[in-house]
């Protein structure tokens, strides 16, 4: 009988030790996942940051260009405008002032 006791004793023990085994290498799996997907995270925002730098000065250079050009387009409209005013301003002035004051 004391035998069946420490066989069931034991083999109890080599259950929780099993048990512990298992819970610990579940935990320690846990840790290598979640440090697994940190370094997956950094290694991800590294290659952006380097693929941000290396295209910043290009995005930049067509930003720079888009203005020059928008400039330039600005430029040619604010040129007409002057030119229609100075050609123009006199009538429009009196157009509107005979139009509010109502003669014909």
């Amino acid at each position: 009988m004391e035998d069946l006791i420490k066989q069931i004793v034991d083999m109890d023990r080599k259950a929780r030790e099993i048990t512990d085994a298992a819970q610990m290498e579940k935990v320690n799996s846990e840790k290598e996942v979640a440090a697994r997907r940190e370094q997956i995270r950094n290694d991800y925002l590294e290659r952006a940051r380097r693929r941000i730098a290396l295209n910043e000065p290009k995005e930049r250079a067509v930003a720079e260009e888009e203005w020059k050009e928008k400039e330039k387009k600005n430029k040619v409209l604010f040129e007409k405008l002057d030119k229609l005013y100075a050609e123009n301003g006199d009538k429009w002035v009196r157009e509107i002032v005979e139009r509010v004051l109502g003669s014909d």
